[in-house]
């Protein structure tokens, strides 16, 4: 009887190992390159994916324009989430994405940010209080992006253009190489202001903030791409299923963005 146990035993943990090992071995993960103003709600999405698909995304987070001349030059990534639509176009044409796989997965939206409460916050409308804010004297410092490598710090000129008041404010402007690196500055108290995503404040209760009107600057749709190194990689293909998804949508638009219908 021991030993008609034991063997049952013994068959049923090879059925289990049967069924158990062609799943493992369908795991599989993909490296995707992500721009830096998407990194908490990559994070999350990441996650799910996991948990949903069983497959593993690694993410590296930095400027898009960073981004795109490491791919060019060979880097290791299958996916480019971009911080907007330009350079995952441009790297289909290369020969370095994959035709027919950029799609938008998210709209930015640029916001001016303070952690002090008073900084921003006024009375008067939201546009003439912005830029009063931007003329005022009551800071030394203004972050934002590079505006040469970063969608978001190229919205910002924009929009100190569109109110007149770039040229005044170019001496008290530093850069961040992406739009982390903006927030950061803000955040540290490095810069009392600064030009920065939406998703970077979106569970943010402090300080103050104006959201810029959309019609200040050009929009900041953001796209996804397969890359050339991730065509054949099942894991890289499912991540940008996930991404189309209701899942990653409820995500996106928790974070701030608008995610395309």
């Amino acid at each position: 009887m021991r030993r008609w146990v034991a063997n049952l035993c013994t068959a049923i943990l090879f059925a289990a190992g049967v069924c158990v090992m062609p799943i493992a071995a369908m795991a599989a993960s993909a490296h995707i390159a992500v721009a830096a103003n998407f990194t908490d709600a990559a994070t999350e999405i990441a996650a799910a994916f996991t948990e949903t698909t069983g497959h593993q995304a690694i993410l590296s987070y930095g400027a898009t324009g960073q981004f795109y001349a490491q791919i060019a030059q060979g880097a290791p990534f299958d996916i480019l989430l971009a911080a907007d639509a330009e350079r995952p176009a441009r790297l289909v044409d290369a020969g370095n994405g994959v035709p027919g796989t950029a799609f938008t997965y998210a709209i930015g939206q640029l916001v001016l940010y303070s952690t002090d409460p008073k900084l921003v916050n006024g009375s008067d409308t939201l546009l003439v209080h912005g830029a009063n804010t931007l003329e005022g004297t009551g800071f030394r410092k203004l972050a934002m992006a590079n505006p040469d490598t970063a969608p978001y710090g190229r919205a910002a000129v924009q929009v100190m253009d569109a109110l007149g008041v770039f040229a005044q404010l170019k001496p008290k402007i530093v850069q961040g190489q992406n739009i982390g690196q903006a927030y950061q500055f803000v955040h540290t108290g490095n810069a009392e202001l600064g030009f920065v995503a939406a998703g970077q404040v979106a569970h943010r209760n402090d300080g103050s903030r104006w959201v810029v009107p959309q019609e200040l600057y050009d929009p900041i749709r953001q796209d996804a791409v397969l890359l050339a190194r991730g065509q054949n990689n099942p894991a890289a293909t499912a991540f940008l299923d996930f991404l189309k998804g209701d899942v990653a949508g409820d995500i996106i638009r928790k974070y701030g963005y608008a995610h395309p219908e």
